[in-house]
């Protein structure tokens, strides 16, 4: 296995799921249909600040030095990506409270081994490229073309760090059973967003399944 062959597979197995998760009903299932400027951005800031103190806790108690100079180096980015979508709300937001994120991030803060975490993160960024691709699209419908371009920034930044964790398992990942924690880690992590969604969507009366 290689880094291209870990993501075309999961890319394959688990290609419903993020095509669904990126479709343009991801944002209602995030925001509970309440598509206001405001919800959405305070919606995204949860996600950053999550992903933040997801990092942050691998970077605390990793063990490879590789990979905790990593996961430090993208709590520091997700943190940064949190001010700036926190800069653009015109109400206060409590930087001292926790952000749930979600049970992605709940079940990424479960994963205890290296090749684990950087599987996870590889599905995470797969959800979270899609995630800003929607909320590009929905500043563009809004006309505001200055916001869009910020979250077009976060979107590229956010798929570097799946390319980042891909380089990182090709050095960490010894034999195949490394290869398959980190697999089962990246599709747990899509299947759990995907739920989420599809729960949200199921509780309104829609169907999370796309209209052919």
């Amino acid at each position: 296995m290689n880094a291209d062959g870990f993501r075309d597979a999961v890319e394959e197995s688990m290609d419903s799921e993020l095509e669904r998760l990126g479709s343009s009903k991801l944002l209602v299932a995030l925001t509970d249909a309440d598509l206001t400027v405001e919800t959405v951005l305070r919606t995204v800031a949860d996600s950053e600040r999550a992903a933040m103190e997801t990092f942050e806790g691998w970077a605390d108690d990793e063990g490879p030095e590789d990979a905790q100079e990593l996961f430090a180096e993208f709590r520091d980015q997700e943190r940064e990506h949190y001010e700036r979508v926190a800069d653009l709300l015109e109400g206060e937001t409590d930087a001292d409270a926790d952000a749930t994120g979600g049970p992605m991030h709940e079940t990424l803060r479960s994963l205890e081994d290296t090749s684990s975490r950087l599987g996870g993160l590889v599905g995470r960024s797969m959800v979270g490229e899609r995630t800003h691709l929607q909320v590009v699209s929905f500043f563009v419908n809004e006309g505001d073309e200055r916001q869009a371009d910020q979250f077009r920034e976060l979107r590229s930044e956010t798929a570097a760090q799946g390319d980042r964790a891909l380089e990182l398992l090709e050095e960490v990942c010894d034999e195949d059973g490394d290869w398959d924690r980190a697999r089962e880690a990246a599709e747990e992590a899509i299947e759990v967003a995907y739920d989420a969604y599809a729960g949200s969507l199921d509780e309104m009366g829609i169907d999370p399944k796309p209209i052919c």
